[in-house]
This record gives C-alpha cells, sequence and structure tokens, in this order.
C-alpha cells in the first residue's frame, strides 16, 4: 500500500482491498519535489505521517526518494505483486504514476488505483456533450446528481510486512519559524473526526452564516486533514442532512474543492496561467516598487486591518479564515495591481492546507481570470468587509495587538482611487478582445 494523499486507515478504499488481498507494506515515499512545498506542510506532513504510524501499529516504512525508483525497487524487495494506490488527479502525480506503472509493468507487477482523495472523483462530472464544466453552479448539480458511495468499513486483523524504514527527516520535524499549527487543526483520525463531531454540535446548523465570520470558531478547519486525507470528504458528506441549509451549503463547499480539482484535471497548464488566456493581457505592476509594495503585503503592514489581520494569521498559524482569504487576494490583485501568481505562491508557502487546485484557482476566481469570472463584481472593499464582517473588531484586534496606535500604518493605498485603475485594467482587455 503506496499512501500519498491519503494518510489515514479508515474509510480508505485501496488500503481495504490490499488488506483482503494478503500482507500489507505500508509505505510513504519522501518525495524530493515536495521539498518546493513550504514549511508548515511539510511540518504538518510530519505530525500526519506519526499519527498514520501509529494507526498502522508502528508498520509504516518510510522511504526518501524518486517514487519511480523507490516504489518499484520495495515492490521487489518484498516480492508484492500489486502496488495499491489512491489515484492522484494532480498533473505532478498523474505524471508520476504513469512512471511508475510502466516500471512496475516491466518487473511483471501492477499499480492499482482504488479511490481517490474527493468525493467525485475528477473527470467524472460533465455535461451532456461530453465537455468539463467551467461554472460551478451546473457542476455542483451534476456533481450531487452523481453521488458518492457511503464509508467503508475499517479493515481489522491486518497482516502487515515488516521491512527497512527511515526516520522521518529533521527538517520535515521542525516547527515553522515564526508560527504553529492553527488550534484546531488535528493530524490524526481520532483526533480530525472529534472535531468534526465538534463542528457539527456547535456550528454546522449556522455555517450558512458563521462561515463568514472570522471572529468565531465558525468553520471546520479540516481543510489540512482533507489535503493530506487524514478524513475523507465522503465521511463528512455521510453527516449531512440534505435541506439543512447549514448542511447544504457545508456539502456545496466540498462541491468546490472537487470542482477546482476536476478543472486542473482537464486544464493542468492552468495552474500557474489565467484559465482564460485572454487576460493574458492584462497589465500587473512589476519592478523594485512592485516588490517592494508585495512585502508590505505579506507582512501585514498595508494599513488596511482586515488584510492584514489576516495576512499575520496566515503566517503565525499557517491557516487563514475564508472570508479573509477572499479579501486579501483581492487587495493584492485590484488595489496593489500586482499578480496572483505571487498571492497563490505565497499562500502554497505558509498554508497548512495548501492545495494547488483549490489555492490557485481560487486566486484566479478573485482575480477574474479562472471560472465564474465577474471581475468588475469582485473588487472588494477592504473596509467595508471589515464593518460588515467583523463590526465590532474582534478579530483584527487580536491579530494587530499595535492598532489605534501611532506605530500602526496608514493606509497605502486609497481604495476608491484603486478600484477605478483595476476597473480601467479590466477595460482594456475587453477592448483588446473586440480588436
Amino acid at each position: 500500500m503506496w499512501f500519498r494523499r491519503d494518510l489515514r486507515v479508515q474509510d480508505h478504499p485501496a488500503f481495504a482491498e490490499a488488506a483482503a488481498s494478503g500482507e500489507v507494506l505500508s509505505l510513504f515515499v519522501l518525495d524530493p519535489a515536495f521539498a518546493r512545498a513550504g514549511l508548515p506542510r511539510r511540518h504538518m506532513l510530519a505530525a500526519c505521517l506519526a499519527a498514520l504510524d501509529a494507526a498502522l501499529g508502528g508498520s509504516l516504512v518510510i522511504r526518501t526518494g524518486d517514487p519511480r525508483v523507490i516504489v518499484p525497487a520495495v515492490a521487489r524487495e518484498v516480492g508484492a505483486h500489486t502496488v495499491f494506490v489512491s489515484k492522484d488527479f494532480a498533473p505532478y502525480g498523474r505524471t508520476r504514476d504513469a512512471a511508475v506503472a510502466e516500471q512496475l509493468r516491466a518487473d511483471g507487477r501492477v499499480l492499482r488505483g482504488v479511490g481517490s482523495p474527493f468525493a467525485v472523483a475528477p473527470g467524472t462530472v460533465r455535461k451532456g456533450d461530453g465537455k468539463p464544466y467551467a461554472v460551478f453552479t451546473p457542476f455542483s448539480r451534476a456533481w450531487r446528481a452523481a453521488g458518492w458511495a457511503a464509508p467503508i468499513e475499517t479493515p481489522t486483523a491486518v497482516r502487515f510486512i515488516e521491512s527497512l524504514t527511515e526516520p522521518i527527516p529533521a527538517p520535515l520535524r521542525a516547527t515553522p519559524a515564526g508560527g504553529s499549527a492553527p488550534e484546531a487543526v488535528a493530524t490524526s483520525e481520532v483526533t480530525a473526526l472529534e472535531r468534526w463531531d465538534d463542528f457539527r454540535r456547535s456550528a454546522l446548523d449556522d455555517y450558512q452564516a458563521g462561515r463568514d465570520i472570522p471572529s468565531i470558531d465558525g468553520t471546520s478547519k479540516l481543510s489540512p486533514l482533507l489535503k493530506f486525507g487524514v478524513i475523507h470528504p465522503r465521511q463528512l458528506l455521510a453527516d449531512l442532512s440534505v435541506g439543512e441549509p447549514g448542511h447544504d451549503r457545508f456539502a456545496s463547499e466540498l462541491a468546490w474543492r472537487d470542482f477546482y480539482a476536476d478543472v486542473l484535471f482537464h486544464r493542468p497548464e492552468s495552474a500557474w496561467r489565467h484559465l482564460d488566456p485572454r487576460y493574458d493581457s492584462i497589465r500587473y505592476d512589476t519592478g523594485p516598487t512592485a516588490t517592494a509594495t508585495f512585502e508590505r503585503w505579506c507582512s501585514g503592514t498595508t494599513g488596511f486591518p482586515i488584510v492584514d489581520a489576516g495576512m499575520r494569521q496566515l503566517v503565525q498559524t499557517g491557516w487563514m479564515h475564508n472570508r479573509v482569504r477572499m479579501i486579501t487576494a483581492s487587495f493584492l490583485v485590484k488595489d496593489l495591481h500586482l499578480p496572483w501568481t505571487w498571492g497563490a505562491r505565497f499562500f502554497l508557502d505558509h498554508l497548512l492546507d495548501g492545495d494547488l487546485a483549490s489555492n490557485n484557482h481560487g486566486w484566479q476566481w478573485a482575480a477574474g481570470s479562472g471560472t465564474d469570472a465577474a471581475p468588475y463584481f469582485r473588487v472588494f472593499n477592504p473596509t467595508s468587509q471589515q464593518e460588515r464582517w467583523d463590526p465590532e473588531g474582534r478579530y483584527v484586534d487580536r491579530w494587530i495587538p499595535e492598532l489605534g496606535t501611532s506605530s500602526y500604518p496608514s493606509p497605502m493605498v486609497d481604495h476608491a482611487a484603486e478600484r477605478l485603475e483595476a476597473l480601467a485594467r479590466y477595460e482594456s482587455v475587453k477592448q483588446a478582445r473586440r480588436s
């Protein structure tokens, strides 16, 4: 069983099938490619691997190196005929798995993909003409119609194969500089399900409204666990009641996760390029002044409290409230006129739940160049957003202790003027499309 983004034993179709097939060697390969991930995610991975090893009774085998070499070598080492995996639909994962499968075939072995990290696997939901969806609402209707299987039983009395393992490297175990994991983020299946049960009892019914208020514990904070597969969306969906507003809204957020994975599956180049190539012509600021501006955004010193609070929460905890993610993204692109890719990379470097599809397509949503694009109506006013979602200042006060003193900077831009500038730049794209 080759674990990847599925670090659990409960409701795990690939692991269950492996366990039913014979003795199991539980393998995780520390791919050098993961070194590109931000330190918070590497730290999160180390904690999740330790929890998985405990759930497997200490039998997890960790090897470091290129999976295209390591996986076939381990299969030969223990005489395994089949390597079970959860299917990976991301661009790098698909290429890697194709290479591993080819090498295994050359050895007379098989790579068998069972299940995926999603409720509905990318590529499953399509329009009547067979084309993929580019707009969320019709996708979500088809997504619900497609449905998903119920959670499966956890295998018992699994016979594990013992083999030499390697320790989790120290750089993965190191605590991220300047911060730590959010208080409510778990790293084991048991604590993840406990968090879910607490959220269901305390906040799920009010999720429709509570999800937008950053000062309260109104969201599940399970996104890092979904990212690493410590919990599966199917387990959450099984506990929801159709027709309950809070429950339906939570299901919709899981549908967004599947939607963005589907978009990336069909358009892998959109990870770092505009989904709508017509926006390749939009003018962003660059050069030393733009870099200095970006650094103020990164450090949470823009002079706009809701933006600065979000950026400080991100850097200090590895997590940011979703409403604030939209506000900070809009501010970077629409007020500061900087490339969305700069913000997307910074988020991936700091988020525990940093996921290429959700993060980068969420950024394109904010930039107006991705799915459901409406750039003229997404120039978020950071002041009015704070007045609406944090009227008493509880959120900003928590993250900006110097707020209201002379040490807190004045707003670095005039939002009204920058909004007009942003609209002018988008209008130039429209004019170019007409000519």
